[in-house]
This record gives C-alpha cells, sequence and structure tokens, in this order.
C-alpha cells in the first residue's frame, strides 16, 4: 500500500494514474490532504479504487455541516434588526430567545436522528433533515411575529440536531480506513466555513434585508437532499440489515472491485451475523465504554469554554480595551478555520488520541495565561493584548483536536449496532450542555469576573488531558471491525 505507484480507474473515457493526480502539469508533486488521501487508497496493481465516490459522497454530506454552521452564525449580525422589525426591539431576554431557539430545537433533533438513521438508513435520514432545514429558514424569512421567527429557529435547530448526528456518522462508514481521519475532519471543518459564510453574509447583505439571509440559508438543504439523491447507502448499515447483495454492491461502489474486504475482511456474514436486532436498552448505553467516552469527551468540550468564547468574543475584547471586537471575533473564526485544515491532514498520522492530549493542553495554557493577563494588576497594560493573543491561540488549540476529534471518535468506538443512537446520546449532550454553557457564561462573568471564569476553563482543559491519556484508544489505521472487537474485548 505504501510506497507504491498504481492506476486509478476512475469513472470515464481512460483510467488516470496516481502520478497524474499528485503531480501538476510540469510534472511537480501536489501535497495536501486530498493527495495524501489518494495514496493511502492506491492500493496494489490488482486493487483498483478511486477516492472520487467517496469524496463525492463526503462532499454531499458535508452540506449538513455547512448549515450547522451557517444557522449558527446568521442570526448574530441582524439580531437587532429582527428584533425592531418584529416588535420587540430593545428586550434582550426575547432576542436571547431568538438564538437559543435555535440550540433547543437542536438538541431535539439530535436526540431523534439515531431512530431515523438505524431504521430509515443513513441516507433517508439526511433527506427527512433536509426538511426542516429547508422549512425553518423559510418560516423564519417570512415571520411576521416572533412567534413565527421562533417557530423557524426551533424547526432549522431540529434539522441541525438531526445533521450533527448524521454527518460524522455517514463519513465514517463510507470513508476508506486509511483515510477515515482526514475525511471525518471535514465535518469540523465545513461547520467553521458555514460560521465563516454567515459573518459574510452579514457583512455583503444590510441588516435590514435580513429575511435574504434566512433564504440563502435553505440553499444548502435543498442541495444536500438533490445530493443524497444520488449517493449510496452506508454499506455497513446495510450489513448490520442483513442485506448483504447491497452492501457488497454498496462497498464496489465506494471502494472498487475490493470493496467488500473493508468489511470485516470480506466476509460480510461476520458484520451482519452478531447484530442485536432488538432495540438496545438503556442500560446497554450506559453500559458501553465507547457511549460513555464519547458522551464524556462532548461534555468536556463544551465546559471547556469553546462556546463562550465564539458567542462573547466580542464583549470579552471590548472589556479588555481592544478598538475592535467585531474584527477580533472575525480573526477567531479564520483560525478556526486554518486550525482544522491543519488537524485533517494530521489525523491519519499523528492519531486522534495525540491530537487531542495537545490541543486540550494547548487550551489550558491559553486560558491560564488570558486567566492571568486579566486577572493581575501587574499586567493591566497589557490587558487587550494578552486576550487577542490568547484567545487566537486557544481557539488555534482547539482547532487541532478538540474541535474535529471527538465527532470522529464516537463513531470508530462504537459497536455498529449502537453507533446511531451513540453519536445521537453525545450530541445531545453537546447541545445541552452548549445550551447550559450561553445561559450561565454571562451571568457567571457579571458574578466571578472573567479571570476566575476562564480559571475554571482552563482546570476543565487541564482535566480532559487527564481523561484522554487514561481512557481514551488510539483509532488511526484500525478499522471500524478491528476497532469494535478489540473495544469488546477491553469491556
Amino acid at each position: 500500500m505504501r510506497g507504491n505507484q498504481v492506476a486509478l480507474s476512475f469513472r470515464g473515457p481512460s483510467p488516470i494514474g496516481a502520478a497524474e493526480i499528485l503531480s501538476t502539469p510540469g510534472g511537480k508533486p501536489r501535497s495536501g490532504v486530498i493527495a495524501q488521501a489518494v495514496v493511502a487508497a492506491s492500493g496494489t496493481d490488482s486493487d483498483k479504487s478511486s477516492l472520487g465516490p467517496v469524496l463525492y459522497c463526503v462532499a454531499i454530506a458535508s452540506l449538513g455541516a455547512f448549515a450547522f454552521g451557517f444557522h449558527l452564525g446568521v442570526v448574530n449580525g441582524p439580531l437587532a434588526a429582527i428584533a425592531a422589525d418584529l416588535g420587540f426591539g430593545g428586550n434582550a431576554a426575547l432576542q436571547g430567545t431568538v438564538v437559543s431557539s435555535l440550540l433547543a430545537g437542536a438538541a431535539a433533533g439530535s436526540v431523534t436522528g439515531s431512530s431515523l438513521a438505524d431504521n430509515l438508513g443513513r441516507r433517508k435520514a439526511f433527506l427527512v433533515a433536509a426538511i426542516p432545514l429547508f422549512l425553518g429558514p423559510f418560516l423564519s424569512a417570512a415571520a411576521s411575529s416572533l412567534t413565527g421567527m421562533l417557530a423557524g429557529r426551533v424547526l432549522a435547530g431540529l434539522g441541525i440536531g438531526l445533521s450533527s448526528a448524521l454527518v460524522p456518522l455517514y463519513i465514517s462508514e463510507v470513508a476508506p480506513t486509511e483515510v477515515r481521519g482526514a475525511l471525518g475532519s471535514i465535518n469540523q471543518l465545513v461547520i467553521c466555513i458555514g460560521i465563516l459564510a454567515a459573518l459574510v453574509v452579514n457583512v455583503l447583505i444590510p441588516a435590514a434585508d435580513w429575511r435574504n439571509m434566512f433564504y440563502l440559508a435553505g440553499v444548502p438543504a435543498i442541495l444536500l437532499a438533490l445530493g443524497m439523491l444520488t449517493c449510496p447507502e452506508s454499506p455497513r448499515w446495510l450489513a448490520t440489515q442483513r442485506r448483504l447483495p447491497e452492501a457488497e454492491e454498496g462497498a464496489r461502489r465506494l471502494w472498487g472491485p475490493s470493496g467488500p474486504a473493508q468489511l470485516g475482511g470480506g466476509a460480510l456474514e461476520d458484520v451482519a451475523k452478531d447484530v442485536v436486532k432488538s432495540e438496545p436498552g438503556l442500560g446497554e448505553m450506559l453500559s458501553n465504554k465507547g457511549v460513555l467516552i464519547g458522551c464524556t469527551l462532548f461534555l468536556l468540550q463544551q465546559f471547556s469554554g469553546i462556546n463562550a468564547i465564539v458567542y462573547f468574543s466580542s464583549s470579552v475584547f471590548a472589556q479588555a480595551g481592544v478598538k475592535s471586537g467585531a474584527l477580533a471575533s472575525a480573526a477567531v473564526g479564520a483560525i478556526n478555520v486554518v486550525g482544522t485544515m491543519v488537524a485533517a491532514s494530521l489525523m491519519d498520522r499523528a492519531g486522534r488520541k495525540q491530537l487531542l492530549t495537545l490541543s486540550f493542553g494547548g487550551m489550558g495554557l491559553a486560558m491560564a495565561a488570558m486567566c492571568a493577563g486579566l486577572g493581575l494588576e501587574s499586567l493591566a497594560g497589557l490587558s487587550g493584548n494578552i486576550a487577542l493573543f490568547g484567545t487566537l491561540a486557544y481557539v488555534l488549540s482547539f482547532a487541532l483536536g478538540a474541535g474535529p476529534v471527538p465527532g470522529l471518535l464516537v463513531p470508530e468506538i462504537t459497536p455498529s449496532h449502537l453507533r446511531g443512537k451513540a453519536l445521537s446520546a453525545a450530541m445531545a449532550v453537546h447541545w445541552v450542555c452548549n445550551f447550559a454553557l450561553g445561559q450561565l457564561f454571562l451571568p457567571a462573568l457579571s458574578k466571578f469576573g472573567v479571570s476566575t471564569v476562564y480559571a475554571f476553563f482552563a482546570a476543565i482543559c487541564f482535566a480532559t488531558v487527564i481523561f484522554t491519556q487514561s481512557q481514551v484508544v488510539e483509532t488511526k489505521g484500525r478499522s471500524l471491525e478491528d476497532i469494535e472487537k478489540a473495544m469488546a474485548a477491553a469491556s
């Protein structure tokens, strides 16, 4: 597999060689995550395969992640204009309700995502999720009152919750083992890009035209639905349903002639024979080590302070004396995208566990530095710079591991019959903690001060380093079936 230069078979009039893909027209080698993925997927001369179908499916599924990020960010810019037009201008509590109603819907959607994914299949579940992702922003755009706006936001949140569980699940199951980490990181990367896109829309479209912003928010849902009509079902889900001929055909379509070998060493019956056909009970969920690790990681991720930084960075920068809080917040978003791109290139080399450790360690150090810089009188003159650079260092550290790894790790370390429910449970923890932190951060900031709150976040980050080292297993380079067997043996 490594070091072999072979021809890759693409759909089209003629085969394209890996050397052609990995070099420019002038013969110079290309670089980047996709080039590494092509090399990893090349196989041998007798095992020709194309990464093209997988990349297409990942790109379509990632539209759900883009919608996730876009909906999170689109309302922040025009919120005051929305409040004025709909009759609750100046009411901070109701404006906060417009923002948080999306999170409430997302929590509900993430809980139901597993049932859809397990009963209908991953592909049909995406089609269902596209409905509220489209109708929600349409209702908000047409709203003539607060009630209409909230109905649209909750409905959009329902779609976000569904897609937040479906995207990492589907990507993990269609990605080849060798590049599953890199492709799994795309979920978090596209969420960040969606947030940045919302920021750009806020800049380009006047706040008074906020209805057009919501109409734009429905476009990814349309593209997701149309794209999923052409994507194959997850072969791993088909195998668990004992639909073995379809699983085999889907594996070949995605991974080439040797595709079925990705499913339990070529014996599809081995993938399906131990599947529990009855509905997994709460006791089984709570006793599964992978489920507990996944939910704990998302809880620690949220209480490490990331969404406090994202949602309230402008106000923190203003308190610290930074003149342009909006510009500083834009820099935060850009750093998040760049860091996630770097993480994608490292995921299948450094591994999940090492990136988590370095990420939370860096976040803890950045928070500790900001705690000192914003709390010590001797550093008062530098508080603005410390807040700015500390925040950027924190977000960069987050993007390198704490952001992309948990969503990738959960479907890797949970058994096939629990995989959908495990992701739904983990994302439910994510959204509930996200909502709680959004409600608690500003009151805590007012009562205890920014330095004390940041000290709490730093402590959580360092505690997560310890948890990662003692509980998280490394999954890079291992098939989902091999990981499942290893986790079962360790339980």
